[in-house]
């Protein structure tokens, strides 16, 4: 890809604030936009993620209410609700043992783990795991632009609410975003952003 291309699908993504119910996503593009969050970069490479598709009409309908009701929410095709794992991240867990096991193969595996478990006794754990799922978040945004699908990250939520309605073990995992997906049901507005003038500093 050029970079113009990349530009040009970046200026193009847009926060679409109602979706045209009509219009379905299909799996196959579906799919894709999941597998650009798959593919994203992790701390670790641990993979902090976890997608959740919800596109049955009163489940939106209810992500919705928990969301604020955002309209955006309700009219979605689809509502990709990313959950930041939290016990898995232990690192007794089987999962840390498994994954660095395959970024850390042989003799580097001992001195990895205690490494991150220093890393993981002395850090937000919360935090750390939702920032590692907004990445795949922003990738998925921009597979999803590539493709002419509009989407909207949903930062507003009731995260209790959320997890009841996905019935998740507490503990377990925490809501990190809800990223709505369709077709915009209006033409987006100019892209406003402040020029790099004011946002770079170069030392």
């Amino acid at each position: 890809m050029m970079k113009a291309q990349l530009l040009e699908i970046l200026h193009r993504r847009h926060a679409c604030h109602r979706f045209d119910p009509s219009r379905n996503i299909s799996r196959e593009d579906l799919d894709f936009i999941l597998e650009a969050g798959r593919l994203s970069p992790s701390s670790f490479g641990l993979e902090q993620w976890r997608f959740v598709v919800l596109t049955a009409d009163p489940d939106k309908q209810a992500l919705q209410a928990a969301c604020f009701d955002q309209p955006q929410v309700g009219t979605a095709s689809c509502d990709v609700v990313i959950l930041a794992k939290l016990a898995d991240l232990h690192p007794d867990s089987p999962y840390v043992q498994r994954l660095l096991a395959r970024e850390y193969p042989g003799e580097q595996l001992a001195a990895a783990l205690a490494n991150y478990r220093a890393f993981h006794a002395t850090t937000d754990v919360v935090a750390w795991s939702v920032t590692q799922c907004h990445i795949a978040a922003a990738n998925m945004m921009t597979a999803a632009a590539a493709i002419g699908i509009d989407s909207c990250a949903i930062g507003g939520f009731q995260a209790d609410a959320v997890s009841r309605l996905l019935a998740l073990e507490p503990g377990r995992y925490t809501v990190a975003l809800v990223l709505a997906l369709g077709y915009c049901a209006e033409p987006a507005g100019e892209k406003l952003r402040l020029p790099l003038s004011e946002l770079v500093e170069y030392r």
